[in-house]
């Protein structure tokens, strides 16, 4: 009896070791259906997920097309500084001066005679005593003979006159010629006007001078029996490699003179007025508007936000390069841990 129950006392243990293993294995062996692992934790994570990785790649579209826009402005910031270059801007600005530089007024009288030059102010004129007769010559003149430029065979006969200065009193100068007979129709005396009286007076060679004064300003008419009324503004104008040229703009008016003279004459009388139209002195220039450091800074603003971009599209690949990686790893340690 002794030796049966130590032989079964022996063979207990095998017994419940058996049984604990295999309670081990049916524990063990519990394993949640497909359907519950899908519906839990990791779906929600394959749903955010896939919502970044939506997200990124729209944001990287975007970021694409902003690299594209910014390429086009490039291009167009430079084809516009380049047009800009090629069609410069004039500028007109406009400087007030209380007295200009006396202009020279240059006569071509012909066989006219000068009988009186005065100057006045405020615009008065008093009547004239004897009109035809020589009277006074109150104003700064001078006699010049010289070649025509333009022919350099004809010598021209020229009067030199200062013009008016002080705007702000409007002065003025009245000169009245007298020609006591033409072959012509019609009667008239030439004239031009030129920048500074001053320089032509100091110049040591005036008849170049006035060679030079004729070939580069335009010359004008006043007609006999008639009082000419002449308004000058002055325009300078800057040129492109430094240098500054002058000219005049006329406001001419002219007024019938009605000639109380009781003999019937057949002699011409002319009369003219020189006078500033206005104290204010016009500068024309041309201005490049392209600005380099404008350009230089605008496309330093694109090119950083092209490098940004580029950057960005970098690192988003990179991070949904990432996440697929992670989400990968996981979906394997799971189907590792299923099987």
């Amino acid at each position: 009896q002794l030796s049966e129950d130590v032989e079964q006392v022996s063979e207990n243990p095998t017994d419940e070791r058996g049984e604990e293993m295999e309670v081990h294995e049916d524990a063990s062996s519990v394993i949640l259906p497909d359907s519950e692992l899908g519906s839990t934790t990791p779906s929600l994570r394959f749903s955010k997920t896939c919502l970044k990785n939506v997200f990124s790649v729209i944001l990287l579209f975007i970021y694409l097309l902003l690299m594209a826009v910014a390429v086009f402005l490039v291009y167009q910031t430079i084809s516009d500084f380049r047009q800009k270059l090629k069609h410069p801007v004039m500028s007109v600005s406009y400087k007030e001066v209380s007295l200009y530089d006396a202009p020279g007024i240059a006569f071509y009288p012909g066989k006219a005679r000068l009988l009186s030059c005065k100057h006045h102010y405020y615009d008065h004129i008093p009547p004239l005593i004897n009109p035809g007769q020589p009277g006074d010559i109150e104003c700064t003149t001078q006699r010049i003979n010289y070649t025509d430029p333009f022919t350099n065979q004809t010598m021209k006969y020229a009067l030199v006159v200062q013009g008016p200065r002080d705007v702000k009193k409007k002065e003025l100068v009245f000169l009245q010629f007298h020609l006591n007979g033409t072959d012509q129709d019609f009667s008239a005396i030439d004239y031009l006007l030129f920048s500074s009286f001053e320089e032509f007076i100091n110049s040591p060679e005036k008849a170049e001078f006035m060679k030079d004064c004729e070939s580069s300003y335009s010359s004008w008419k006043f007609s006999g029996g008639f009082r000419t009324w002449v308004k000058m503004s002055l325009v300078k104008t800057k040129e492109e490699d430094g240098s500054e040229t002058v000219e005049f703009k006329q406001e001419t008016s002219v007024v019938n003179y009605i000639d109380q003279r009781t003999d019937p004459r057949s002699d011409q009388l002319f009369f003219v007025v020189f006078e500033w139209k206005d104290p204010f002195i016009q500068t024309v220039q041309d201005i490049v508007t392209a600005n380099p450091w404008n350009m230089i800074a605008l496309l330093c603003g694109i090119f950083l936000a092209l490098f940004k971009a580029a950057d960005f599209a970098k690192l988003s690949v990179k991070w949904m390069i990432k996440i697929r990686k992670r989400h990968l790893k996981r979906r394997s340690q799971v189907m590792n841990h299923i099987s």
